[in-house]
């Protein structure tokens, strides 16, 4: 190792630290999906049940490219540390009112409101917390190997990911189904909860990048409002590009324990156990990845993976439903977590790089906020309506297909040098605002 990346190990498990506990409260939701159901939205169908609760869940992700605006702005105006800390305070609030809300059968309508609207503010402060940590270690990252140190952005999701996995798997073996039903399963919350004053001591202990140091001037809120519209063609492209990490992230890390259950018939202790190994497999791979993207360039890595998934998305899910064991879910689930860690490698750092120093969180986290809310964020509940309509338990391949494609699409639509687009991003009065860094072709 490196000793630029050795001196930087602690910055890096600070600034990921909080966004595992951001992800961590905010994918629970997705994981205790069925018990949430019951106990906000009962309902004579459980598939309108469920749906509600997926509804529910995607609704924090229309909220997201607010967010993104919003604290984007304010990150890009007051600086990395500040702003990080003050997402994890918000979604430490939405969590909360969550974990805490009593049941339908208690106090009526006002529990589906309530769970709403914690949602919704969970979806406000994630809207900038992925771009956020990515543009912070993207600007503490050596030369070479910004690749590499955005990848632990992805990362801590996957630590996010196993966690919950891993104490969902536990109170499965440990609690009675019905314990689980009536209330075990707020435990989860209430841990995320508690480790929150330690995450937000880590935040404050982070040091400002030099990058935002150096500058000598920051972006007025409008001025950065301005630059967005003046530069929405650029933030479409970005967004189609994250649009397969969006997809298949929600495939394998939020929908795969309804799956492996509602579709399949398999146990909760299957999906949740499939989801850890999903995630485990991911830790190690993403930063690979975005390694082998410092070596050979972003575009052949971008490329080659959404080939492989457009080509084996509906076999691979069509051979799972026609041969349906625990072992099989496995095998798919890791292929697509393989999918999605090598083009999350590329992607996302590439997306730092092609949004201006003076507006890159609010750039990247706007364009990733709007991938999120338009087709990540809805993929449980997308995928549980085409299954539902097709009669086809392999249908939400169709959703993945589409999703390849697109980022597909938005890998050519960049210019080959790529940093090129990055130059023509301008500021509100359509000053050209330089590019720094390489795309690494």
């Amino acid at each position: 190792m490196k000793d630029s990346t050795r001196a930087n190990i602690p910055a890096i498990l600070r600034v990921a630290s909080g966004n595992f506990m951001e992800m961590f409260d905010f994918f629970l939701y997705g994981f205790y999906a069925r018990y949430i159901s019951a106990a906000f939205f009962p309902s004579a169908s459980h598939y309108a049940s469920l749906l509600l609760t997926f509804a529910t869940f995607g609704a924090g992700f229309l909220v997201r490219p607010i967010g993104a605006i919003v604290l984007g702005g304010y990150i890009d105006r007051v600086g990395r540390r500040k702003g990080l800390t003050v997402t994890l305070g918000i979604m430490a609030v939405g969590t909360i009112a969550i974990a805490c809300v009593p049941t339908y059968a208690t106090i009526g309508i006002a529990a589906p409101i309530l769970v709403v609207m914690g949602r919704l503010v969970q979806g406000f402060s994630a809207g900038v917390e992925l771009g956020g940590v990515s543009v912070y270690l993207s600007e503490i990252a050596p030369p070479g190997q910004k690749g590499f140190y955005v990848g632990w952005q992805a990362s801590s999701l996957q630590v996010a990911t196993m966690a919950a996995a891993g104490i969902g798997y536990l109170l499965n073996a440990l609690v009675a189904p019905e314990t689980i039903h009536a209330w075990a399963w707020r435990i989860p919350f209430l841990i995320g909860c508690l480790i929150v004053p330690l995450l937000l001591i880590l935040r404050r202990s982070l040091e400002e990048t030099d990058t935002f140091l150096a500058r000598k001037r920051h972006p007025k809120f409008s001025e950065i409002v301005a630059s967005l519209v003046v530069n929405f063609r650029l933030i479409v492209i970005g967004m189609m590009l994250v649009v397969m990490t969006t997809v298949t992230f929600y495939v394998v890390a939020v929908f795969t324990p309804t799956f492996g259950r509602a579709v399949l018939g398999l146990s909760a202790a299957d999906g949740l156990l499939v989801t850890f190994c999903v995630g485990l497999l991911s830790f190690f791979c993403v930063p690979a990845m975005g390694a082998l993207s410092d070596r050979v360039g972003r575009r052949p890595v971008l490329l080659v993976t959404t080939v492989a998934a457009i080509l084996t998305a509906y076999p691979v899910l069509s051979w799972l439903v026609s041969n349906v064991s625990f072992a099989h879910l496995l095998v798919v689930e890791l292929w697509f977590a393989f999918l999605y860690a090598a083009y999350n490698g590329a992607a996302m750092v590439m997306l730092t790089e092609i949004m201006p120093p003076e507006a890159r969180t609010v750039g990247f986290a706007f364009a990733f906020s709007l991938a999120v809310a338009i087709f990540g964020g809805f993929t449980p509940l997308i995928s549980t309506w085409l299954i539902h309509v097709t009669g086809d338990k392999a249908a939400l391949a169709y959703w993945m297909t589409l999703a390849a494609l697109c980022s597909m699409a938005a890998t050519f639509m960049l210019p080959k040098g790529a940093v090129a687009e990055a130059g023509s991003f301008k500021a509100a009065g359509d000053r050209a605002v330089p590019a720094t860094g390489s795309i690494g072709e």
